[in-house]
């Protein structure tokens, strides 16, 4: 009952400090944007993840104009680009078709979808009428929409992280709690393993993993596929912390009463021991995700990860790797500027719940 009362009061006091910090705040409020986003992308993306118009390849973010020629208020509306070759330059360029107006329409009727696999709608939040074209961000190479992509690309980027979590976080508790336990040769073969795994370089076994899968495979598959790899890579070294909890944990009064009434040696480790490391869980986790982040985004980035027409942040910041791309064409740098904040804010949010539950954090 002690243990449950301190649990909950940590989470209060973290939640509370959590409000406190503005940095923490600020970060928490973006994360909860950011998955909110990708959540109701469906709905919030003006087109459908499959949209392709190859005549707008590279069409600069869409202008949207709230007076109109007369300098008086209008409803929003933007132009269509034409596109044009300068036979000056050999450039192709963009100028705005101002023959006709596009008015944004909000709860606009577009391409069907099923909200979260289940609702099915053809409302979207905004939107113009199926001539004209709205492209928040511009488009890329093949005429896409880029805010559209982002929303849908964020989905993988930031459920990637989760998705291994939950995969090697319970496998490093376990493996490190038995481990810590028994002691012993058990202990000492069961950490020497660990320290194998953690001896192989992780982003170059990936590079070689995703390099060798079959080139058949859909981009469904080949996320499950790095999702396992990342959470096989990942929880050696959890495991190792965990079991140097264990051992500190194992010689208090509760554990040795717990094995004085006959308690079974697993019930105690999962029952007893284990609820203890809560606090350097919560931690952990919180700092793990962004190396997921990154590490999906960096194998998409290269062509091993994601592969297109699917969308990730890795494989869309692919496209602005090109020098005139990150000169003429800006909004295609997007993604990483996404993926910096996203892994700038879990950092932020980590740090602050590190220094509520850590003691000698707060005794300095």
């Amino acid at each position: 009952m002690k243990n449950e009362f301190l649990s909950v009061f940590s989470f209060k006091e973290v939640f509370s400090q959590l409000i406190k910090d503005k940095f923490a705040l600020i970060a928490l409020i973006v994360l909860g944007i950011l998955y909110l986003s990708v959540a109701f992308a469906d709905f919030l993306a003006p087109y459908s993840k499959d949209f392709s118009d190859r005549t707008q390849s590279y069409v600069p973010p869409s202008q949207i104009f709230t007076i109109d020629e007369k300098g008086h208020f209008s409803k929003p509306y933007t132009y269509n680009y034409i596109r044009e070759f300068d036979e000056e330059t050999y450039e192709i360029i963009y100028k705005l078709d101002r023959s006709k107006k596009y008015y944004l329409n909000f709860m606009n009727k577009g391409e069907p979808y099923k909200l979260f696999g289940l609702i099915g709608s053809d409302r979207h939040l905004v939107g113009v009428e199926p001539e004209g074209r709205l492209f928040l961000l511009g488009t890329d190479i093949n005429g896409r929409d880029n805010f559209s992509r982002l929303l849908f690309g964020g989905r993988i980027s930031l459920t990637i992280g989760f998705l291994a979590l939950f995969i090697s976080f319970p496998l490093g508790m376990i493996y490190g709690g038995i481990s810590g336990y028994f002691g012993g040769k058990i202990d000492n073969i069961m950490m020497r393993f660990a320290e194998a795994i953690m001896s192989i370089p992780s982003f170059y076994l990936l590079i070689i993993l995703a390099a060798i899968l079959p080139s058949n495979m859909t981009s469904v598959q080949r996320f499950s596929l790095i999702v396992i790899i990342l959470a096989f890579i990942g929880w050696a070294g959890f495991s190792r912390v965990v079991r140097g909890m264990v051992l500190s944990i194992k010689t208090q009064d509760f554990v040795k009463a717990a094995e004085s009434y006959g308690t079974p040696k697993l019930r105690i480790i999962t029952k007893h021991i284990l609820p203890q490391t809560i606090s350097y869980i919560i931690v952990a986790i919180t700092l793990s995700v962004p190396s997921y982040i990154l590490s999906e985004s960096g194998l998409s980035f290269l062509g091993l990860g994601i592969q297109q027409p699917d969308a990730s942040w890795g494989n869309m910041l692919k496209e602005a790797q090109e020098y005139i791309n990150i000169v003429s064409r800006p909004w295609l740098l997007t993604p990483g500027f996404l993926i910096f904040v996203a892994v700038l804010s879990f950092n932020l949010i980590g740090d602050t719940i590190r220094d509520v539950l850590d003691p000698k954090s707060k005794v300095r």
